[in-house]
């Protein structure tokens, strides 16, 4: 098959071991992003299949389309950035594992690393021994301070893992049914929402964005956190609702470490959430590494071979094939 992988920005995929399973296939890899979608459409002219590095690239109808020959798209995880009636119509499979019993820890590490980093004021105190300057400020430590986590999934327990490791008390607050998972699993609830935010040291967010999750986090549960607390998002911007988050940094009560943005890539330095110092910003990293690009391309590549051997797994749109199987 003609295989097209998008954004590969840093030529990672060529250098893993899973790379190799691509070998029958005539591959090409686009090292940038490219947001125009003639451009975009120009490229993949004669592509078969569509690599995606997650949400990287939205699959619109209006990509597909100018696809003709389109057959497959493989991918992992949630798929909010592609339109899936579209493919359906325009009889191309998405292929996306869900990786039900895999928890991303590279994302897990990545938020464990924001906390450290602001609670310690890393970035600030590099920069200034970089210039020139000694200490810049005093730092707080988390050992015995409390984090909050919302959300009862698999990442914020790894989370859970790590903060308990270094002494955090762990609370939780989740929607109706992961607060059921977990009392099950006896763990410590907050007595209330307003009582998860305003007593969690840190808060951070381990939600699926979907629509019922969209803006779930409001600008009155940001108002509710106490005074210099942080809040943590690697899940998705689209979590907290629109300029909540902005408004609230601006007002200099708490401070916030975001590897999300509505917009990304975000190039624009003079953004609220990069200009802020009370903000820490990195430009969506939480599955960036090595060791998860081998794990999630492993998983996407085994679906592309899958397909060309006749026999596709982890179809999001089966009636695609049945569709194409039945000619």
């Amino acid at each position: 098959m003609k295989v097209h992988i998008l954004d590969d920005w840093f030529d990672t995929l060529r250098g893993l071991p899973c790379f190799e399973k691509l070998a029958d296939h005539e591959v090409t890899v686009w090292n940038d992003h490219e947001p125009d979608i003639e451009a975009l459409a120009a490229r993949v002219q004669d592509a078969e299949c569509l690599v995606l590095f997650r949400e990287r690239t939205r699959i619109t109808r209006d990509l597909l389309e100018r696809a003709p020959n389109l057959k497959l798209i493989s991918q992992r995880s949630v798929y909010p950035h592609i339109d899936v009636p579209a493919c359906t119509d325009l009889g191309v499979l998405l292929c996306s594992n869900q990786h039900s019993d895999t928890p991303s820890y590279a994302a897990a590490e990545l938020t464990l690393a924001l906390i450290l980093a602001s609670y310690r004021q890393i970035p600030d105190q590099v920069a200034s021994i970089r210039s020139g300057q000694w200490q810049m400020g005093v730092g707080r430590s988390l050992r015995g301070r409390t984090l909050g986590l919302y959300g009862y999934g698999r990442i914020a327990r790894a989370v859970a893992c790590y903060a308990e490791a270094i002494g955090m008390r762990v609370q939780w607050w989740a929607s109706d049914e992961g607060r059921t998972r977990a009392r099950a699993d006896g763990v410590d609830l907050a007595a209330d929402r307003h009582a998860f935010f305003s007593t969690s040291d840190v808060v951070s967010l381990h939600v699926r964005l979907k629509p019922t999750t969209k803006g779930i986090i409001t600008a009155s549960d940001l108002s509710t956190m106490a005074p210099r607390s942080l809040l943590v998002n690697t899940s998705r911007s689209g979590l907290i609702e629109s300029g909540a988050l902005e408004a609230e940094v601006a007002r200099g009560r708490i401070f916030a470490a975001v590897d999300v943005f509505d917009q990304e890539p975000l190039t624009d330095p003079s953004h609220a959430l990069l200009t802020n110092r009370n903000v820490l910003p990195t430009p969506h990293i939480g599955y960036v590494t090595e060791d998860e690009f081998e794990l999630q391309f492993s998983d996407i590549f085994d679906q592309v071979n899958a397909y060309a051997a006749g026999t596709p797994i982890h179809m999001i749109n089966p009636e695609v094939w049945e569709a194409s199987a039945a000619r």
